[in-house]
């Protein structure tokens, strides 16, 4: 089956991407931090809260996408814990945005067969934001899709912090003396427990840093870097990550073919597309 089976091209461009992506060595595991709504807005006069009303179009476009690729899972960073320090004003109009997401969206999202999870410290969040959480993954736990992972006051420290605090409770109540934790019983007890750990993360605005995000997992992820802001982020530029996600030979710290083959098997270099990145 070729990929353009999967996803109609609606340019020239998106079919001559296409052409270059293999089906069968898409990453299973896509995590993707969505930045520059802000710049997006600025550039073009407009108060910050239109930029995160572009970037909710474009969420939509990849989720769609990924989708259609038959990703198994697809992690979006949405609101971190250090996001707080924002005006009051713009971290209520965020909180607002998702409830209207989550309701707009919910019906869509659940028609194609898409389960929604959510990581982080969901109970810090306002109670109607909890509510609606709760009600669209109880309608979509039974999906067998691809899982959507949406990471809201969500942080990479915090989650090892807590993870590690799970696993002393169990020392605890179970009363051991002696106790040994590897990294799958780390993994076992991260919010992203029984997903596969992300193989391409994606980085939009051009920003050279993971900025405390899924730090135990994207430990051999290849990373794509890209200048283009995320309201801009388009389905094009998404199979343009892919396609060079694929032109990479993953080596998990061994010695490689010197072919690129991505899906196959580690560490190969931040990836910048477009124009050099600012300093």
């Amino acid at each position: 089956m070729k990929t353009s089976d999967l996803l109609k091209p609606a340019s020239r461009e998106e079919a001559q991407l296409l052409e270059k992506l293999d089906p069968d060595r898409l990453p299973k595991h896509l995590a993707v931090i969505m930045d520059g709504n802000g710049r997006w807005a600025e550039k073009r006069h407009l108060p910050r809260i239109a930029g995160h009303r572009a970037g909710v179009k474009a969420a939509r476009e990849v989720i769609e996408t990924c989708a259609r690729l038959h990703l198994r899972c697809l992690t979006l960073y949405a609101f971190s814990l250090e996001n707080w320090r924002r005006p009051q004003a713009e971290v209520d109009f965020l909180m607002r945005l998702l409830r209207e997401y989550l309701k707009r969206e919910l019906p869509s999202i659940h028609k194609n067969n898409i389960r929604l999870l959510v990581i982080g410290r969901s109970e810090q969040l306002p109670e109607g934001v909890r509510k609606d959480i709760d009600e669209a993954m109880r309608v979509t736990a039974r999906n067998t899709g691809m899982k959507l992972v949406v990471a809201l006051n969500y942080g990479g420290r915090a989650e090892l912090a807590d993870a590690f605090n799970a696993l002393l409770d169990h020392v605890r109540a179970h009363g051991l003396s002696a106790f040994h934790a590897d990294e799958q019983t780390i993994s076992d007890h991260l919010y992203t427990a029984g997903l596969p750990d992300p193989d391409l993360l994606i980085r939009t605005s051009g920003e050279m840093r993971v900025s405390n995000f899924l730090l135990w997992q994207i430990a051999y992820a290849e990373i794509y870097v890209t200048e283009t802001l995320w309201p801009d982020f388009s389905r094009a530029r998404l199979l343009e990550a892919l396609v060079d996600f694929q032109s990479r030979e993953r080596r998990y710290g061994g010695l490689g073919s010197g072919k690129g083959r991505a899906g196959s098997g580690g560490n190969g270099n931040p990836k910048r597309s477009g124009h050099p990145v600012r300093g």
